[in-house]
């Protein structure tokens, strides 16, 4: 009885670590959304396509994003001030239309229309008409906007305080939300 207990125990002792290993999750306790603590879960994008959309806080992102933006505008281009607010309040308002329940069908249509373009592309680059560059070059044109790669920069430039770039790459970010907002009209149109 006493040779079962013992083995019992010595089971028991090494089991327990590797359960508690297993469980990935950790709280995060910096990071608090509207109060909620956050609990940090492995990201696994590739077998759910809309992942990132379906994070909780992406709009709460979104508005911190343009909070720090319009905070920089006033730093260190207020003479634009008047121009980025326009261009922002016609972002949310063609975003909040393009989602719509009245645009679902456009939206599902473009999708399509995307997914075959990039069908085809793959095909045509499985046949060796096309390089791997020149087919991430294609697939990814639609995107060639580069707002999100000018808006790192911007976050860069206002940590080294370097007035001058970030004044030129916030009027580089203008010009491409306005490009954006054009875009968007002109799919909200068809």
């Amino acid at each position: 009885m006493n040779m079962k207990m013992l083995i019992f125990a010595l089971g028991l002792l090494f089991m327990v670590p590797s359960i508690a290993a297993a469980n990935p999750t950790v709280p995060d306790t910096k990071g608090e959304i509207k109060g909620e603590q956050v609990e940090k879960q492995p990201c696994n994008c590739n077998e759910d396509r809309d992942h990132h959309l379906k994070h909780k806080d992406w709009q709460a992102k979104m508005e911190q994003r343009d909070k720090h933006l319009m905070t920089w505008v006033s730093q260190y281009t207020p003479e634009k001030k008047a121009e980025w607010e326009k261009v922002m309040a016609e972002k949310k308002a063609l975003r909040s239309q393009w989602m719509s329940p009245e645009n679902a069908e456009k939206r599902e249509k473009l999708k399509k229309e995307k997914m075959a373009q990039i069908a085809e592309l793959k095909k045509q680059f499985e046949e060796g008409k096309l390089t791997k560059e020149e087919f991430m070059k294609k697939a990814h044109e639609w995107k060639g906007m580069g707002h999100w790669k000018t808006y790192h920069e911007l976050e860069m430039a206002v940590e080294a305080k370097n007035k001058k770039d970030a004044a030129v790459l916030l009027n580089q970010l203008l010009a491409q939300y306005k490009q954006h907002n054009q875009m968007l009209k002109v799919i909200l149109k068809k």
